[in-house]
């Protein structure tokens, strides 16, 4: 969901637009994310696992 067609209750301008507190708030909270995993990250992470599998079977198979 975005704010860009979104009017705010208490000035009646598009909340995009953050005219009074309210909207600036909503805004803020609308747009806030949680840290996320870069994904060049997750990439090392599957070949760093893929790499220990490829290990494993050489050493147990």
């Amino acid at each position: 969901m975005s704010c860009e067609h979104l009017i705010c209750a208490q000035c009646s301008n598009p909340v995009v637009e953050g005219r009074c507190p309210t909207c600036r708030a909503a805004k803020s909270e609308m747009h806030r994310h949680g840290p996320s995993i870069p994904p060049a990250l997750v990439l090392a992470a599957l070949v760093a696992l893929l790499f220990g599998a490829l290990v494993l079977r050489r050493v147990y198979g």
